[in-house]
């Protein structure tokens, strides 16, 4: 049987629990010292001794579990003798990635550490509908994507104390499971739900109308969403700070107005691809947000220089805004940078395919902010034609054509 190597500093205590450091120590010290380790280096001084494996293994070590990088081994059976071991402890358990834990696994989970406060299941794609914890207060499954109005049912009712839900990917989830969040999550501040492809305005207005310390709602991707969202969050969500709505084409200057008129604490907005949008949205966004940070126009094809003229002149432009994406944005010039050299903390500009900007642009741009990321794109000038001959060259597509 090969030995087991142990490190040279746990080979000192090998030989006996009564070596000198179990001696001098007590063992409330020592368990101090063990919650500072991470879960491989308890499982290593676990196998030291007796008494060791005692205090490594003790559930207030426990209390923090990450175990995405042993996500390939982690089986179910893992997970509850995890929640048995640790009980009512552990307050925070990723899970992310671990693709061999199911419900069973969850129930026992459930029942055993009713304490959990952060639990996120990112990618556990065997999780359908289970109950949840009543102190929990972050929970993240997304792509869990066999998760339906029932399950969120039951983990709303159980855990009235939500604070941050992030369901991207559960593309099964419709209107009536928002109902039920929008019912039971007074307390929510996040919420993501990319990509939830059946949802609309019904059951987001439901959220709007529940949830008023709402501050991060990401719903890219959520296609058949309309301006009455947008009303609904300005009428009913004051606290603002995060607005994700990318890829939502049904979005107009109409909404946008309602939303930035109320919501004065927004910071980051994704607006990539609301392609109905026009200057009308950015002069409103100059007038009444004044903490905008990070701001994505990417594909918005109405905008043109007058609207980032605006932006460049408020209140945001000079302390605030640090990000600007214009990709794809075709009338946009190089006077949209002339506006935006005195947005002193602007730390990077995205310019990918704005076909009018010139690198003689940039480089003026660069002069009043030195330090300024630039993320643009010039296609390769067109050779001229060859001089050493009139012969006409032409490939071989060309002469089969």
């Amino acid at each position: 049987m090969t030995d087991f190597y142990l490190p040279p500093l746990f080979q000192m205590f090998t030989n006996s629990d009564e070596a000198v450091i179990n001696k001098k120590l007590p063992k409330e010290l020592l368990l101090r010292i063990f919650s500072f380790l991470d879960v491989v280096t308890l499982c290593r001084c676990a196998q030291v001794s007796r008494s060791w494996n005692v205090l490594a293994l003790d559930g207030s070590n426990w209390q923090r579990i990450d175990l995405f990088d042993f996500q390939r081994d982690i089986e179910g059976r893992v997970v509850e003798n995890i929640s048995k071991r640790c009980g009512g402890f552990l307050r925070k358990l990723s899970l992310r990635g671990c693709l061999g834990v199911g419900d069973s696994a969850l129930r026992t989970f459930s029942q055993n550490c009713r304490n959990i406060e952060l639990l996120s299941l990112n990618g556990c794609t065997k999780i359908t509908d289970s109950e949840g914890c009543p102190l929990l207060e972050q929970l993240n499954i997304s792509w869990c994507d066999q998760v339906t109005k029932d399950g969120i049912q039951a983990l709303v009712r159980s855990c009235p104390g939500l604070k941050g839900l992030f369901l991207k990917g559960c593309t099964q989830l419709e209107d009536e499971a928002l109902k039920h969040i929008g019912a039971h999550c007074p307390e929510l501040v996040t919420l993501n739900l990319q990509t939830c492809s059946q949802i609309t305005d019904e059951g987001l207005i439901t959220i709007c109308r529940g949830c008023h310390r709402l501050q991060s709602l990401c719903v890219s991707g959520c296609a058949n969403i309309t301006d009455a969202i947008l009303h609904a969050l300005g009428q009913n969500c004051p606290r603002l700070r995060i607005l994700e709505i990318a890829r939502c084409s049904q979005l107009t200057d109409v909404g946008f107005t309602t939303l930035a008129r109320n919501c004065h604490e927004l910071e980051k907005m994704d607006l990539e691809e609301c392609v109905q949008i026009t200057d009308g949205t950015l002069i409103q966004l100059s007038i009444y947000c004044p903490c905008l940070q990070v701001l994505s126009l990417s594909h918005c094809e109405l905008i043109t220089d007058d609207g980032i003229r605006h932006l460049g002149s408020g209140p945001c432009a000079h302390d605030r805004l640090e990000v600007i994406e214009l990709d794809n944005c075709p009338l946009i010039t190089d006077a949209s940078l002339e506006h935006l050299k005195n947005c002193h903390s602007l730390d990077r500009i995205e310019l990918y395919d704005c076909q009018q900007i010139t690198r003689a642009g940039i480089k003026r741009l660069r002069t009043h902010l030195p330090n300024i990321k630039v993320h643009a794109y010039f296609a390769p000038v067109t050779p001229p034609p060859s001089v050493g001959g009139s012969r006409q060259r032409f490939c071989r597509c060309c002469v089969l054509l």
